[in-house]
């Protein structure tokens, strides 16, 4: 027998508009259509979005967690503040993954810069040393928005990275 859906719980996370409605539907077991259409009757909006960016800003920035308490009335704050601790948790975690990844593409570096190169060798390199340019390029962007140093540029829609192509001479 399946547990019916928890629809405050539903509700809350349809109104901070963090997860797309498949996303919630597939966390708390409900189907997404059932829930536009609950949405709809219950009038729900997805007006939090903002507010749960803004919290979760200040919480990354302060790289602090404040614990709440669960109260009987359920408010817009309280929905803002559960939607940003898990967003700012997500990105602190992020932080630590790129510190791995940094790491690595440091020590690509050092091996590609200690690198005996000859004719032989000089295909494998080239691709090696692609490979590492695009690591560090894509380890970088990642870093600084992770850590909130680039606005998101709103016209950008897909991901640039800049390609060094070697030729061989």
């Amino acid at each position: 027998m399946t547990a019916k859906p928890d629809w405050e719980a539903i509700e809350r996370a349809y109104r901070a508009g963090s997860l797309s409605i498949r996303a919630i539907g597939e966390l708390h077991g409900a189907n997404h259509a059932t829930i536009l259409k609950r949405a709809k009757k219950h009038g729900w909006e997805r007006d939090l979005t903002e507010q749960v960016r803004a919290a979760t800003q200040r919480k990354v920035t302060k790289s602090v967690t404040i614990g709440t308490t669960e109260d009987s009335l359920v408010t817009e704050a309280s929905i803002v503040a559960e939607a940003s601790d898990k967003a700012a948790s997500l990105i602190l975690a992020h932080r630590g993954s790129l510190a791995l990844w940094q790491g690595i593409a440091t020590k690509l570096s050092v091996f590609l810069a200690e690198a005996d190169i000859d004719e032989k060798t000089h295909g494998d390199f080239a691709r090696s040393l692609n490979a590492g340019v695009d690591a560090q390029l894509k380890v970088i962007k990642a870093q600084r928005q992770a850590y909130n140093l680039d606005e998101p540029n709103p016209e950008d829609k897909g991901e640039t990275v800049t390609r060094i192509e070697l030729v061989a001479m």
